[in-house]
């Protein structure tokens, strides 16, 4: 439910940036990445506290920073409780790695035959 939830603002490009959810960097599958700023966000319920979880986590992330990208964990209940907070903290990690490509921050580019605004 947390992942439905941020999904659903995550669609509307919060601060220009377009986000792919369960995007595969093999053997992996990653909540959800925005490549643009080579990002991920990983939703982590209690479970991820738990027996060897926490190793795991540990071994992907290291996986996923040797390919490149910076890896954000959101607790689950912190999802439900602060949508907000928690987008403007993913909005701030990706401004910390870079723009939104200009296409995205500008708005979508005029359709053939349209005059630039």
């Amino acid at each position: 439910m947390p992942e439905v939830l941020l999904w659903t603002q995550l669609r509307q490009r919060p601060g220009g940036y377009r986000w792919r959810k369960q995007f595969p960097l093999d053997p992996y599958t990653l909540d959800f990445t925005c490549l643009s700023v080579r990002l991920t966000i990983e939703v982590d319920g209690e479970v991820h506290d738990r027996g060897e979880q926490p190793g795991r986590d540990a071994a992907r992330d290291r996986f996923v920073a040797e390919n490149g990208f910076g890896i954000m964990r959101l607790p689950a209940v912190e999802v439900l409780k602060n949508m907000e907070g928690c987008i403007m903290g993913i909005v701030a990690a990706c401004a910390e790695r870079g723009p939104p490509p200009p296409s995205l921050r500008d708005g979508p580019p005029p359709r053939a035959g349209e005059d630039f605004a």
